[in-house]
Order: structure tokens, then sequence, then C-alpha cells
């Protein structure tokens, strides 16, 4: 993985992760797979990307995903979005959808969601690296210790966050949340297989602001 560049806020929570063998694991694991020639995304300078754009300190909300997307050039280190001259990829094209049913929000052009995430919400996928053109070649190799970590820290030294749980594998992690303290949002995941039942009309983004104005928090403005 090399050193480490990781906003302050979440290196003063994560930084004690970086010494447990399993993270030393992961990364001998990730750079073996580049000694071998393996392609790997998202690049190494994003994969922290969801941190670096969203501080600890800023954090509203949790959009949780699964992994990275997997072709070229695609993953930019924050769930369900794709660098800007990438096809939209089904899901997301799914998740516009439902925005501009819920708040009357026209599709975006492009797949980059950064601009949710300089506003506090936090697009983490649950591993953050992948192998091209093998979704899920990642999993079961330390990252998902990190991200619950993440999650637990989130949960338990933050309140009025909102998790956004699309499908049974973000909705895994509700252990790991306070629901005294936080707002859980869940529906079925936005892929094509799923979005009929029941994640269009969920409204996830126009209850989402509802709660943070509630709680007298600033509202996501969430057209790109």
């Amino acid at each position: 993985m090399g050193k480490i560049n990781l906003e302050s806020s979440w290196l003063k929570i994560l930084k004690d992760e970086f010494e447990k063998p399993y993270m030393k694991n992961l990364s001998i694991f990730l750079n073996n797979e580049k000694k071998n020639n393996k392609i790997i995304y998202p690049p190494g300078s994003k994969i922290f990307n969801a941190l670096n754009l969203t501080p600890f300190t800023s954090v509203k909300v949790i959009i949780l995903g699964q992994d990275p997307y997997h072709g070229q050039n695609q993953a930019n280190g924050l769930s369900f979005s794709v660098e800007i001259g990438n096809k939209i990829p089904p899901s997301l094209q799914n998740i516009f959808k439902e925005l501009n049913s819920d708040l009357n929000i026209l599709p975006s052009q492009h797949g980059d969601l950064s601009n949710w995430a300089k506003q506090g919400v936090l697009l983490l996928n649950t591993i953050l690296t992948v192998e091209s053109s093998k979704p899920s070649s990642h999993s079961n190799k330390g990252w998902e210790i990190f991200t619950d970590k993440i999650l637990h820290s989130l949960s338990s030294l933050k309140e009025n966050l909102v998790f956004i749980l699309w499908g049974k594998k973000a909705q895994e992690k509700i252990s790991l949340i306070d629901e005294s303290k936080h707002k859980i949002l869940k529906s079925p995941h936005p892929s094509p297989y799923s979005a009929n039942n029941g994640f269009f009309g969920s409204q996830p983004f126009s209850k989402t602001n509802f709660f943070l104005e509630s709680k007298k928090i600033d509202k996501i403005n969430w057209k790109l």
C-alpha cells in the first residue's frame, strides 16, 4: 500500500489499524499482486478517496457499497461513483432515476459523485480494492475488518447520522450501527436485478434531508 495519505481526522481514529496484523497482511497481498503485474482498481492515490473527501468531522450521511468497479478507469474510490468520461453504470443510472422521481433532479450527465462527498456524504465501499475484471476478488483479504471499524467508529462517536443501506450485503452491517442515535434507511439494491423490488419509490434522498433538517443539520444538495 505504500505511504498512507489519510485525512487527519480519520487518521486519528484509524492509525492503530495500520499496525494490526490483518492490515499488514493486506498490504503484503496488494504489493504481491502488483509485483505479479495484476491491475488493481482504483489507483493507489484513490484507495482512501472516500475518507479524504469526507473527513470524519464532516460526515452526515453514509451510502454503503460493496467493492469498486472493476473496469478500466472506472473506480474513483467512492461507492457507486465513476470517473468523469465513463459510461454511467446501470446501478447508478437507477440511483439517478430515483433521485429524479424523489426530488425532481434531472439525471446527471456524468457519474462522479464527488460533489456529494464534499457535502458530508461518505461514499464507502466495504472492500476498497479489486483486480481488473474480477468482481469481489479482494473480498476476505482484510478490507471488511477495516471498513467495519469505520462504521463502528461513526456509530459510536457521532450522532444523528443517516446510514443508507441498499441491498442485503449493506444491510448485514446494521449490527454495527446504534439505531437509537442514528437513522437507517434500507431498501433493495439499485441494481437492475432488484431495483423494481422496492428501490424505486423508496425516496432515500428526501428522507435523508427531512431527517437532517429535523436535527437542525444542513441538508444535502443532491444535484451534481
